[in-house]
């Protein structure tokens, strides 16, 4: 995911340290649970407190001196009382005393004129639509949670904001050159001219030079054809992206002709998983395990002579009964076979799309409330936010990178440079 802000922006080492005096003060008229948080409790006056304390700190900056200073005098701007304004914060509604100026020039940062709500509010309603609550959920959650009245207006306000945001990530440059992209589908229902149908987002991930995951696009359309995966990496292209050692797909026929129209020298490795499940998909149930055992020792073997005699004896076995489950392999062996020239490191990263069916499920998760999507613009944002929380766990490279890295340096000689 780009460089965004995340949704919960604190971070332990950003965190000042409090004196100790505070916290012993504070604790020492803490006495239930009430007291600690909610309307009227300790730390919704310490928040008061400090959100006053902070703004006046502002128009002293913005007067060039501090309150009864000398300074003032004759300055041509000074204090004029305090205006009266509620404020929804994490920790409820909240009465906030505004200091003004006489000029009326002064213009808080912290709660800007005419804002009702504490800026930092808005990431929890951000992170309860990214979870795949509706308007009326979000409303309802804020309500028994903090004792804020949120109208619908303006939870719209808040998630329309993202849509900047995403215009500017779904446009922005990427890496020269992705040791590996998964490229990958789901479907979703949508209003369209009146009517309810199907489309399809199709996502592509991208592994970094780092070894990190990084989701690079997210793209909506009817159907899930070769044809618009070809316009999607011609936009990847257009981003600046020049070289991809690997694209790991699924068995969508055209698609290794739609990638090799765009990027002519990129392996194509299909997902075996999907192989898989295509070749179980018609044998009964009773012979299931024993098929997907036999298949194992294909998919499994050390090389591809190993795997080309494991495919003859699987066919052996089972292609009088069933020709289906053996059939997808025939006719697909030479995008199977990539994988059989990489060590082990590297199969465990590019023999399935695991790891964009992962970032699916976080999709699904954030979707199954939402059995229809108003516009494409919905979903998008949807997506946007359900993926981009999960991708901040995606600090770390995958298992074992330092060993994958160092095996495609040598047999992508040059092509791993950064431009």
């Amino acid at each position: 995911m780009p460089q965004t802000e995340p949704l919960s922006v604190t971070r332990e080492s950003d965190v000042p340290d409090i004196p100790q005096e505070l916290v012993d003060l504070v604790a020492s008229k803490v006495k239930t649970q009430a007291d600690l948080s909610g309307p009227g409790s300790i730390m919704q006056k310490l928040f008061k407190a400090v959100v006053e304390k902070s703004m006046n700190a502002e128009l002293d900056h913005h007067l060039g001196y501090d309150k009864h200073a000398p300074e003032g005098r004759g300055s041509g701007n000074s204090r004029n009382g305090k205006g009266n304004k509620r404020v929804i914060t994490e920790h409820g509604p909240l009465p906030v005393e505004t200091p003004r100026d006489r000029n009326g020039t002064f213009e808080p940062q912290l709660i800007p004129k005419r804002e009702r709500r504490f800026k930092a509010f808005d990431h929890i309603i951000l992170s309860l639509y990214a979870r795949g609550m509706t308007t009326r959920d979000i409303e309802s959650t804020v309500r028994e949670l903090y004792g804020v009245e949120l109208s619908p207006t303006l939870i719209s306000q808040v998630t329309e904001a993202l849509e900047e945001e995403v215009r500017n990530w779904q446009n922005s440059p990427l890496e020269a050159v992705y040791p590996l992209i998964w490229l990958d589908g789901l479907t979703i229902k949508v209003h369209h001219d009146r009517q309810v149908i199907q489309k399809t987002v199709h996502l592509a991930l991208g592994l970094t030079l780092e070894g990190r995951k990084e989701l690079l696009g997210i793209w909506i359309a009817e159907n899930e054809g070769s044809r618009y995966w070809a316009q999607v990496l011609v936009e990847l292209q257009s981003r600046g992206v020049r070289d991809v050692l690997v694209f790991c797909v699924d068995g969508l026929t055209g698609f290794p002709a739609a990638i090799e129209s765009v990027f002519p020298h990129s392996e194509i490795q299909l997902c075996i998983v999907h192989m898989v499940r295509a070749s179980l998909r018609h044998v009964a149930d009773k012979d299931k395990k024993a098929v997907a055992k036999g298949l194992k020792a294909v998919y499994h073997a050390p090389g591809i002579e190993a795997a080309e005699a494991a495919l003859d004896d699987f066919e052996r076995e089972w292609g009088a009964r069933y020709a289906s489950a053996v059939r997808p392999w025939r006719r697909k062996w030479e995008n199977v076979i990539p994988l059989f020239a990489y060590p082990p490191p590297i199969r465990k990263v590019m023999y399935t799309t695991n790891a964009i069916e992962s970032v699916n499920m976080t999709i699904r998760k954030a979707i199954r409330n939402r059995r229809i999507f108003p516009s494409d613009a919905s979903a998008v944002k949807l997506v946007y936010l359900a993926v981009r929380q999960a991708s901040e766990n995606w600090t770390r490279p995958v298992q074992d990178w330092s060993k994958a890295y160092n095996f495609l340096l040598l047999k992508f000689e040059g092509r791993l440079e950064k431009e």
